[in-house]
């Protein structure tokens, strides 16, 4: 059975930085595609960071955290992270790890992905 579990979720003030860690295990193949949603209360999944292997690594961000979120594979096979630097009132919400076999059209849309973790906490407050 295929899960994903994402860690590294707390508190921190503005202009703080959080590391957000993903593995999705039980797949004995590679995800092509996996990527970050964050959601607020009231709202649907955002898509805000995705990375994809195509014989090399491209990655995919929001215009919301470009330059101040990095993402990238981790160590072992289908893990992923997310540096969060200057971290805003703004970035406050789950955040959610994402995982697809298959190619991605639009990696921002959360119907392209079909494995989901369950969610971590982010709070940024002062």
């Amino acid at each position: 059975q295929i899960r994903v579990a994402e860690s590294g979720g707390g508190s921190v003030p503005p202009g703080g930085s959080l590391t957000l860690s993903c593995e999705a295990s039980g797949y004995s193949s590679t995800f092509n595609w996996m990527a970050w949603f964050r959601q607020i209360p009231g709202k649907g999944r955002e898509g805000i960071a995705a990375i994809w292997s195509n014989g090399g690594v491209t990655t995919e961000y929001d215009d919301s955290v470009k330059g101040r979120f990095t993402i990238s594979q981790g160590d072992a096979k289908n893990t992923i992270r997310l540096q969060m630097n200057k971290l805003r009132s703004e970035d406050n919400g789950t955040y959610y790890c994402a995982a697809e076999r298959r190619y991605v059209g639009k990696w921002s849309e959360t119907r392209e992905f079909g494995v989901w973790g369950q969610g971590t906490q982010v709070t940024v407050s002062s």
